[in-house]
């Protein structure tokens, strides 16, 4: 190496280190040409296109945006459903003033994810109950309500309000003729806790189902903090109390109702006391087969039997009385109104399979009442009794009369449901309205039986469940016991006598007045209570929710 070369690269050295605009070790070394435009022009992204490469998007392809940039299709003013407005999912808010009932039913019918998150019961360094415990509290207050006769939407709405008062929002209810179950699930990434419960055995005592009402109501009241023992313990309570009247009271309240309804059809006072004595004999029969283990079928086929006996034995001796109301005053302390009213009430709010399994013991219940009847009037027949179907267009109209045996029917009617002392005057004047109103259609203005029960039956659940938001307590008390008067027991009296005598088309005819006045009742009812509830503010946005989101498909 000369000497000459040895010294250029301190020169270039030097000159490196003293010229001020070489600034980078990527720099262009001196003498080393680059071609213009043969480079990347400043490559930011290692996404880019390289050169000779075409790409396949079309000239008019939408143009490079950020991945945070708004779609081209959306528009602030109409945004498309996929995506969330801008100002974020509505909020739903519910009124606190309004009764659980109502806002439980609402949020049953929103989907879970809808469903507005519970108030914190407790502050975030305590622990609330164990889930399984709160299940158990919530399966035996609905196994309560169910076999009480409650429908099943409001036995789902008070399992949900007793999970929802100890923070358990995520719960899904189900409620069946004879199971009950309820599912938690935590969150999605969480299993589901689920627990069941059957109801073997079913009992009418109305004062009970306003009890477990109270605790439902204090449960859901935020300033009552009722703990889970305490609610342990005062179920246990509800379950150990006596009813509030005893077995001779209730016989004594049967017979005062088929007499009261023998004296609506047109009957005097022996017939009032013939159709009382005829029932208290049937009860205390019942009540003997019940103890020997007989099903309920068998009950009611026996009780139905003593008032036919009766009617028949006045027929067979000839006396001057209406045999008939007799027979028809006992069939009214038999009919299933109750189970009646709650399987329509079920069907018509979407639980079908509830309904049907209500509307079957109904017909069990009727069927055994039909043997019953029947065979005491066929040996009646046979043995040269004289009982004319056509008695049922002779009954006399006495409005005072009728409507006091009305009332009184109502209130006897409320002893057997084992009601509270407190409801007993509301559902007696609630009867007597609502026969006042079936007799101003009916006997006065000449309307069909069937639209003058239907609007009867319809004041009486508007103004039942009126009574019942005005006390937070169940509609049941209020108007169970006032559609007694509308019972059909005419109707299938004479039908059945009708078949008795080998006139089958008659009887048919007359069976088929009774259910169409059944339904008319049942159907009344539950439009009386949708309707009083048009005028409670539970839902939201200012409207309330539909209890059906399909229209049958």
């Amino acid at each position: 190496m000369t000497e000459a070369e040895d010294r250029k690269p301190r020169s270039d050295e030097a000159r490196t280190t003293y010229d001020p605009e070489i600034t980078s070790e990527f720099a262009i070394p001196e003498g080393l040409e680059v071609t213009k435009g043969g480079g990347e022009p400043e490559t930011t992204s290692e996404f880019a296109v390289p050169e000779g490469l075409e790409s396949p998007h079309p000239p008019s392809a939408e143009p490079e945006r950020s991945a945070f940039s708004l779609p081209r299709t959306y528009s602030a003013k109409d945004a498309p459903t996929a995506f969330t407005p801008a100002t974020g999912m509505p909020a739903v808010s519910l009124v606190k003033d309004a009764p659980w009932q109502d806002r439980m039913r609402t949020m049953l019918r929103m989907p879970v994810a809808e469903r507005p998150a519970p108030e914190p019961v407790l502050p975030a360094e305590e622990v609330g109950p164990a889930v399984p415990r709160v299940l158990d509290l919530t399966l035996r207050i609905g196994e309560l309500l169910l076999a009480g006769g409650e429908g099943a939407e409001d036995v789902e709405a008070a399992m949900f309000a007793v999970c929802r008062s100890y923070g358990l929002d995520r719960c899904e209810p189900t409620v069946t003729f004879t199971l009950l179950s309820i599912s938690h699930q935590p969150s999605l990434v969480d299993d589901p806790v689920t627990a069941s419960r059957t109801v073997r055995r079913r009992g009418t005592d109305y004062t009970r189902l306003a009890a477990v009402f109270r605790l439902v109501d204090d449960l859901t009241d935020p300033e009552a903090h009722v703990s889970l023992e305490e609610a342990y313990r005062r179920l246990a309570e509800i379950r150990r109390n006596r009813h509030p009247y005893p077995g001779w009271a209730l016989t004594l309240a049967g017979g005062l109702l088929a007499g009261a309804a023998s004296v609506l059809v047109g009957g005097d006072l022996i017939v009032f006391v013939a159709a009382a004595v005829g029932a208290m004999l049937g009860d205390r029969l019942a009540w003997l087969c019940a103890g020997r283990g007989l099903p309920e079928f068998y009950q009611f086929t026996v009780a139905a039997m003593p008032p036919a006996a009766i009617g028949v034995a006045f027929a067979l001796a000839d006396v001057d009385v209406k045999a008939s109301a007799v027979i028809t005053g006992g069939l009214f302390a038999l009919l299933p109104g109750r189970a009646l009213v709650a399987g329509v009430q079920d069907g018509l709010t979407g639980f079908y399979i509830t309904a049907a399994a209500r509307l079957l013991e109904v017909m069990y219940f009727f069927v055994g009442i039909v043997i019953g009847v029947l065979v005491v009037l066929y040996f009646g027949v046979q043995v040269g009794g004289k009982l004319n179907p056509d008695a049922a267009l002779n009954i006399s109209e006495r409005p005072l009369v009728q409507i006091a045996a009305s009332m009184l029917l109502s209130l006897t009617f409320a002893v057997l449901l084992q009601q509270e002392r407190s409801t007993v005057l509301a559902v007696t004047l609630n009867g007597g309205v609502a026969w006042s109103v079936y007799g101003a259609m009916h006997y006065a203005g000449g309307i069909s039986p069937v639209a003058s029960t239907a609007v009867a039956a319809g004041l009486v659940g508007l103004f039942g469940q009126l009574l019942s938001r005005y006390r937070f307590a169940s509609a049941l008390p209020y108007t169970t016991a006032a559609i007694g008067p509308l019972l059909p027991g005419s109707a299938t009296y004479f039908g059945l006598l009708s078949m008795a005598q080998n006139e089958v088309d008659k009887g048919l005819v007359s069976l088929a007045k009774a259910a169409s006045l059944a339904m008319a009742i049942a159907i009344g009812v539950n439009l009386g209570s949708e309707i009083s509830r048009l005028a409670l503010r539970v839902g939201s946005a200012g409207k309330r929710r539909a209890a059906k989101r399909t229209r049958g498909f």
